[in-house]
């Protein structure tokens, strides 16, 4: 791979959210602010909302990894799913034994004891349920019913739902209309700035052990705002391709030719009606021929 090639440690723009890339911009820092504080508020529903790709799973994990002892966290990745099975998947994280064929009754029981245990213990449990928008309307109720639980004083389980705008027009349905009302705290996340993602790269490169001069030139980071839209993942997939055809080169630097045709063989970047759409396959086979290692599609 290239990290040799550039002086890298590790690869610099993996698309798996990973928090010690977490890269602190007003949108990220504002979006994590608002779960801290509404967490330490004792707030039952808060909602992370934004467009697919702008990096709500990261915001997810880096918010757990912030929290203190004084929070048990369960996190629940896909929850698609009925609300007894729900139920169970969350039993699951705060480790609850339970029967295979334990009833609805006897499982809301267990639950409601551990966490009163856990609220006994000075604890505090937090739901991070990611892929909201995914959840049936019948589920969404049974988390309503689950905030229910709760001490004179405070409630025994907070819920952080992260999901797609989908989930805003789910919410709007009457037959959920009361957990709707229950969401107290809400942060839309949107896609960068030219100025952030400038940064944002800057950042990556850094931690991934970059310490040379510009690697991206103006006119790449140019083209790979406009390519992107800002938006994170497809930032990480272009630089990826980018650093790639450089490499393939033997260039030391990577310029506006290289975010070009690294945008024209990705489906999801904005291309543009130009010469160099037909460059990007037919650079990325070449780099790959050349190296031996790098298959495209």
């Amino acid at each position: 791979m290239y990290t040799s090639h550039f002086g890298l440690r590790e690869l610099p723009f993996g698309i798996t959210p990973d928090t010690s890339f977490f890269f602190a911009c007003t949108n990220y820092q504002e979006a994590l602010n608002t779960l801290l504080v509404a967490v330490k508020n004792g707030e039952g529903f808060i909602k992370i909302t934004g467009e697919v790709g702008v990096g709500k799973t990261l915001i997810c994990r880096k918010f757990m990894t912030a929290l203190d002892k004084g929070f048990v966290t369960a996190y629940i990745p896909n929850p698609y799913l009925e609300p007894r099975t729900l139920m169970l998947a969350l039993a699951d994280e705060l480790e609850i034994p339970q029967e295979k064929d334990v009833d609805q009754h006897q499982l809301i029981k267990s639950l409601n004891h551990r966490l009163l245990v856990l609220a006994r213990d000075g604890k505090r449990t937090v739901l991070c349920l990611d892929e909201a928008q995914a959840m049936p309307l019948e589920t969404f109720e049974a988390l309503r019913l689950l905030t229910n639980l709760e001490t004179e004083k405070r409630k025994l389980l907070q819920i952080v739902m992260f999901g797609q705008p989908e989930l805003d027009k789910k919410l709007d349905q009457d037959a959920i209309r009361q957990l709707n009302q229950r969401i107290s705290f809400h942060y839309h996340l949107g896609p960068l700035s030219q100025e952030d993602m400038e940064f944002y790269v800057s950042h990556r490169l850094s931690v991934a052990g970059y310490s040379g001069s510009r690697l991206f030139d103006r006119g790449a980071i140019k083209g790979l705002f406009a390519a992107s839209g800002g938006i994170p993942r497809l930032v990480n997939i272009l630089a990826h391709k980018a650093l790639m055809l450089a490499y393939g080169e033997g260039k030391q630097q990577v310029n506006a030719r290289h975010v070009k045709a690294a945008a024209s063989d990705t489906g999801a970047a904005r291309k543009r009606a130009s010469p160099w759409r037909w460059l990007g396959a037919a650079a990325l086979v070449v780099a790959g021929t050349g190296m031996g290692w790098v298959y495209f599609q």
